[in-house]
């Protein structure tokens, strides 16, 4: 019997790009969001919730606890069963993948592998979980989504499962986690006003001092205190969001390699061939024929315009 989940409930503004549900314990979803609030049902399983792509704030609050952080790639959030959220909210495009567990599982795992009583196991509604661990286990079921069915299929997420299980118990449980803690300075606030303003100027030369003046900062304190709230300094932020970007345009097709190499801010189309090979191991041009599935059309444009430009 299929696992009930709340995904579809809880997500209705979100676009599902992937699922599976064949298993009694472990349902997986591939999803994509965008900015704005979710809907809050109580969940009838626990979930976790890893970040794929994208990136932004996320405020969320439940059982009374008010959480907000930045989320990254590979940052995960946990939502146990019964949890009573009262806000959720998002505040750019993400994709994300989505794990529920019943607590069936956690609770043979208690039995067979911890020798402790499962009454007294309560994983924590923890957020903003920078954990090379869990993203290495749980990263391989979004290639089992979007590939075709194998027979040996059951026997790898079993294994995921028995990992997963473990790996929270030993980790998650509430009297084991504690929040990060948070920037005596950089507040969530003032992070998002610098967050809002590199997205609104990735077309623009984009300087430290203009940043840390968002924040009201000396440049010195923001790049130690940006980093600590990111895991990224300013430059290399600045450099991912502009790669996602183009990531983005690039799958649309629309824009030949230059215009998108000046629209986010990269300068020209050779720095732009750089960056993006060094970010995604391929060229801007193959990357957007594996998206579209044919070579670049826009050459003969894309001369033009580089003409235009010398």
């Amino acid at each position: 019997m299929a696992l009930v989940t709340h995904g579809d409930q809880k997500y209705q503004n979100s676009e599902k790009l992937a699922e599976t549900s064949n298993w009694s314990a472990l349902s997986i979803e591939h999803r994509k969001f965008e900015a704005g609030r979710q809907q809050t049902p109580v969940p009838v399983c626990t979930e976790l919730v890893m970040l794929v792509s994208g990136g932004g704030m996320v405020c969320r609050a439940g059982n009374g606890e008010v959480q907000k952080s930045l989320a990254r790639p590979g940052m995960s959030y946990l939502v146990p069963v019964g949890t009573q959220e009262s806000h959720l909210e998002l505040s750019d495009r993400m994709e994300c993948l989505h794990l529920y567990l019943p607590p069936a599982l956690l609770d043979q795992s208690a039995l067979a592998d911890f020798d402790i009583d499962p009454a007294k196991v309560e994983i924590a509604y923890a957020h903003g979980l920078a954990d090379q661990v869990l993203f290495h286990i749980c990263s391989p079921l979004r290639d089992l989504l979007h590939r075709p069915r194998q027979r040996t299929d059951a026997l790898f997420v079993e294994g995921i499962q028995v990992a997963l299980a473990a790996h929270l118990l030993g980790h998650y449980t509430i009297d084991r986690w504690r929040p990060p803690e948070k920037s005596p300075s950089l507040d969530p606030r003032r992070l998002q006003r610098v967050l809002d303003y590199i997205e609104a100027s990735l077309g623009l030369d984009i300087r430290l001092e203009e940043l840390a003046a968002q924040a009201c900062l000396s440049p010195y304190h923001f790049s130690r205190l940006f980093h600590e709230a990111t895991g990224l300094s300013p430059h290399r932020y600045v450099t991912d969001r502009r790669v996602q970007a183009a990531r983005q345009e690039l799958a649309r097709n629309r824009l030949a390699l230059v215009e998108i190499a000046l629209e986010f801010g990269f300068g020209s189309q050779a720095n732009f061939t750089r960056v993006f090979r060094k970010a995604a191991s391929l060229t801007p041009g193959q990357y957007r024929e594996l998206c579209c599935g044919q070579p670049d059309m826009k050459a003969d444009r894309a001369d033009t315009l580089r003409r235009d430009c010398a």
